[in-house]
């Protein structure tokens, strides 16, 4: 039997190796997320007219990238709650309070990551634990790759930004109030904002 002439099912053609970008595989390595130029944050409805924003000065985290497979990637973050500012100081104290956060007795908000994966292009999801008032549930996060530089102090950088959108009821956030017009002072659902940016760190 000629080679034109095997049938299909015979022989299972061989699978194209995967292309690997020399630039990405280059970033492969351990990070340290640089809480200087990083911000961690959040948007949530306020009065069902307006938005509030806030962020955490306070956090810490690290990356594990694989840039010839983005799926062997990982992220590690701890935010210190009493870092919250939204700018009102009654506010944040409220937000740090036991009607919230409780922060005395929940002092940090963490998430780890499980899963990674390319979704095209520079845009990529990566999906783990958010833990809240010892309150553990699934989070996914859309994150889209900015680039990566060496700056003037010699370290080489990559940047992230993404969000991601959570109901705080589902972490035990429940406080509320209603408004005389209809509808309730704060909404469920809260926007995560992230802007990364990470340093290489030494093998």
């Amino acid at each position: 039997m000629g080679l034109f002439n095997r049938k299909t099912n015979d022989v299972a053609p061989a699978a194209a190796p995967a292309a690997v970008n020399p630039a990405l595989a280059a970033l492969t390595g351990n990070y340290a997320i640089d809480p200087a130029h990083s911000s961690i944050g959040f948007t949530v409805r306020h009065a069902m007219v307006t938005n509030v924003r806030g962020t955490f000065g306070e956090h810490e985290g690290t990356l594990q990238l694989d840039g010839s497979d983005p799926s062997r990637s990982a992220a590690a973050i701890d935010v210190k709650i009493a870092s919250i500012d939204t700018g009102i100081a009654d506010r944040d104290g409220h937000l740090r309070s036991g009607d919230f956060f409780d922060v005395e007795t929940f002092p940090v908000m963490s998430f780890r990551s499980t899963t990674a994966e390319q979704l095209g292009g520079e845009k990529y999801r990566i999906s783990g634990d958010l833990t809240i008032k010892d309150v553990t549930r699934p989070l996914s996060i859309d994150l889209e790759f900015n680039g990566a530089a060496t700056d003037v102090y010699g370290n080489e950088r990559v940047g992230f930004e993404g969000s991601a959108e959570i109901l705080r009821s589902d972490w035990g956030l429940t406080w509320n109030a209603a408004l005389e017009t209809g509808g309730v002072m704060v909404s469920d659902k809260v926007k995560l904002n992230f802007d990364i940016s990470a340093i290489k760190q030494a093998a």
